[in-house]
């Protein structure tokens, strides 16, 4: 009777179990498939918008080639989306690789956080590169421009509200002379943590492309003062 009993507990136990796991992947089902629905959403009215700026630069080539002023106006709003970040750029400068040490054992170490790059090391590059004069500046392709979050969710990295993963590339348009130095001098960032067991490589490049910011920029507060 004690092992009828124990054999119908355990049954019950594994059906219980078995329910609540069913249950739980099917619930992680519908949250993918929700997040792709919502990601497609995103990508088309991306495209959308894309397509509507090409429309509206058409108009305005057309509407400034037979006006001088115009032709100035559209100089001077191409020059705006260059510093605003709305227009793919080339130039040289620095590219910046770093990975994390893939031959240090997890088990072999007191805290394997330090072997991995973080947010706020690329918040650091990031402030160095522009206090040293970079004009542009991408993470993994990502452009950084004046709204940019760079966010620390869990081991992933997110930027602009994308995921980015190791190995980090950190593309840097600007005079190479004076933004290497700032990062790679003896006792510098990188150096810190080339030190600390972070995988960390620079080069200099006469020609970098970095792509344009894929975001919207939203304003809610912001109004036009008296001039």
């Amino acid at each position: 009777m004690l092992l009828t009993m124990a054999i119908c507990i355990q049954i019950n136990t594994i059906n219980a179990s078995t329910k609540t796991v069913g249950t739980t992947l099917k619930d992680n089902s519908g949250l993918r498939d929700e997040l792709l629905s919502v990601q497609g959403n995103y990508e088309n009215l991306y495209k959308e918008l894309d397509e509507k700026k090409q429309k509206l630069e058409e108009i305005r080539q057309m509407a400034a080639q037979n006006n001088e002023n115009d032709t100035k106006n559209d100089v001077s709003i191409k020059d705006n989306q260059k510093i605003l970040g709305l227009t793919d750029v080339t130039g040289q400068g620095i590219i910046i690789r770093l990975d994390e040490n893939r031959e240090v054992n997890s088990q072999e170490v007191v805290n394997i956080s330090e072997y991995l790059v973080h947010e706020e090391d690329l918040l650091y590059i990031v402030n160095e590169l522009f206090n040293s004069g970079a004009d542009a500046i991408s993470i993994n392709d990502q452009r950084i421009v004046s709204t940019t979050s760079i966010l620390c969710d869990g081991n992933i990295v997110r930027i602009n509200e994308k995921m980015v993963g190791v190995p980090i590339e950190i593309k840097a348009i600007g005079y190479p002379e004076r933004m290497d130095p700032a990062l790679s001098r003896p006792g510098g960032y990188l150096q810190l943590m080339a030190d600390e067991g972070i995988v960390v490589t620079v080069e200099k490049s006469e020609n970098i492309t970095i792509p344009k910011y894929e975001g919207v920029y939203n304003y809610d507060y912001l109004s036009r003062g008296d001039v």
